[in-house]
């Protein structure tokens, strides 16, 4: 029996550890995307003009994307072609609107030149496409955010480049070129590409002077930004790249700035490709969070899935593992989710569950827009409104998760629910413990089941952060009741009432 006691202590996160999670800034994030030629409109716009010359269109800021037609000569849509005009000084121009948010770190989709808007066709890695600035501008807007306490990261588009980069069409047209073999050439002159779009040739990752090239050599791509100041990088289309070059990339950003941030971009189920990677995307969770909404899963079974989420995959890596509802890869929120009460709902879970919220630019704003190009519509700064009540709900969680270490970087376990969906997220102080039920139904649902937090006293109360409203924990049992389409986030009341908190010896503030 001891032995049994002592193996299961061994289990529990320490102090220490705990500690070591709030030290690093990768853990539970809250991030922002950035598509910067869409972010904000530049003051410079008449001196660039010229950059944005035919078949290239530059476009009024209020004017909404629309679907193109295929170029074939080009080897593109046309609207991959059409530009906003923002850049790198116009959204310095408007940091302060995502400090004020709360973000912890920016990330920008590419900025290196390339021929399209998207710009994850590469002509020249070690260069910012002229539209958007330079490296100095670059070095600019990395002391600017790391002023206010933001870290940067960068897109690494190191799958593919584009048709038209000087060392792709070299090699493409001298069989004997040196760089030759850093592609993939038929003796008929075609080339792989990915997902078989022309203006994406694939990078021949096998070959190791690509990978020199591209992040090995401290010369290369990856860690030649990491000496300018870039905090991490995200991968484009790492499930295509592979669980071994990404463990390579990972390696050498690492090398070169340690504690430097790789998150790759892998949508299936996250579990697996740790420590190959930092953290990859978790769309699961926002996938079993409309399956609650549509009545495909019930709260108890979004609460097994958790539970087998966090033994799959860990939570220390689930922690640097970016929970995302929407990117520019997919329609934005609002257009998935139209319904307010819903999307509340799942951005509650977003900025509850063990992870790194990521805030796809203007959908904290109820932007909507379906597919490719609708969602990468110009930042709508009309709607920044303390009236604009997707705002107002966003900006209410990134401070309640602020304020809790548990939310940030706590562990994680289910609640024995049955129609809720319920979860602990917990550090080793009492005090900070947070208890989440929400409700995915469309009726009120009252259940009662233990509350998994052995520090918090029989007849103590819980808060719900969210709306005020308290239950007391009795034997270590909460019943709780939920509103329709609505999470609670319940919190330990362990102030002092006459001078000494109940809690003062179990969980001391000193």
């Amino acid at each position: 029996m001891l032995t049994g006691a002592l193996m299961l202590m061994s289990t529990m996160t320490t102090s220490k550890e705990f500690a070591r999670r709030a030290e690093d800034w990768r853990n539970g994030a809250v991030v922002y995307q950035v598509m910067v030629d869409r972010f904000a409109p530049s003051a410079n716009l008449e001196a660039k003009k010229a950059l944005y010359g035919a078949p290239k269109r530059l476009l009024p800021w209020t004017t909404e994307p629309k679907q193109g037609k295929n170029n074939e000569k080009l080897g593109m849509w046309s609207h991959e072609i059409d530009f906003w005009g923002g850049d790198l000084a116009s959204f310095d121009s408007k940091r302060s609107y995502i400090t004020e948010l709360g973000a912890d770190v920016v990330y920008f989709q590419p900025i290196f030149e390339g021929f399209t808007n998207h710009k994850y066709d590469t002509l020249d890695y070690l260069k910012i496409d002229p539209q958007l600035g330079t490296r100095d501008d670059l070095r600019r807007v990395i002391n600017g955010l790391h002023g206010d306490g933001i870290r940067l990261m960068l897109d690494g588009v190191f799958n593919h480049l584009s048709q038209y980069a000087p060392m792709f069409t070299t090699a493409r047209a001298d069989a004997k070129d040196a760089r030759r073999d850093w592609f993939f050439f038929d003796k008929t002159g075609g080339y792989r590409a990915y997902a078989n779009v022309r203006n994406m040739p694939a990078w021949n990752l096998e070959n190791k002077e690509v990978r020199d090239y591209l992040w090995n050599q401290k010369s290369s791509v990856i860690r030649q930004y990491l000496k300018d100041g870039v905090d991490g990088w995200r991968l484009d289309v790492a499930f295509e790249v592979g669980p071994q070059w990404c463990a390579e990339i990972t390696k050498a950003a690492h090398k070169e700035k340690a504690g430097s941030w790789v998150v790759g971009e892998v949508a299936g189920y996250p579990a697996g490709w740790f420590p190959n990677l930092d953290g990859v995307y978790n769309f699961h969770s926002f996938a079993v969070g409309r399956a609650m909404l549509e009545g495909k899963m019930s709260g108890g079974q979004a609460g097994q899935a958790l539970q087998q989420l966090v033994a799959d995959s860990g939570i220390e890596n689930l922690l640097k593992s970016w929970l995302q509802t929407d990117n520019h890869d997919t329609a934005r929120l609002a257009s998935i989710v139209p319904a307010i009460e819903d999307r509340n709902f799942l951005r509650t879970l977003q900025f509850t569950l063990p992870g790194s919220p990521v805030l796809y630019y203007g959908s904290e704003l109820g932007m909507e827009g379906k597919d490719d190009p609708m969602n990468r519509a110009p930042m709508r700064w009309d709607l920044v409104s303390p009236s604009n009540p997707d705002l107002m709900w966003t900006k209410k969680l990134i401070d309640l998760r602020k304020k809790s270490p548990a939310l940030r970087y706590g562990d994680c376990l289910s609640l024995a629910s049955d129609k809720l969906f319920g979860f602990v997220r917990s550090t080793d102080k009492v005090r900070e413990a947070v208890i989440v039920v929400a409700n995915p139904t469309s009726k009120p649902v009252t259940e009662t089941f233990p509350s998994r937090v052995g520090r918090i006293m029989s007849w103590g109360e819980v808060k719900d952060a969210l709306t005020g409203t308290t239950y007391r924990s009795v034997n270590g049992m909460l019943t709780v009741t939920v509103p329709p389409k609505s999470a609670q986030v319940l919190m330990p009341i362990t102030d002092s009432t006459d001078g000494i908190s109940r809690y003062h010896r179990i969980d001391p503030i000193n």
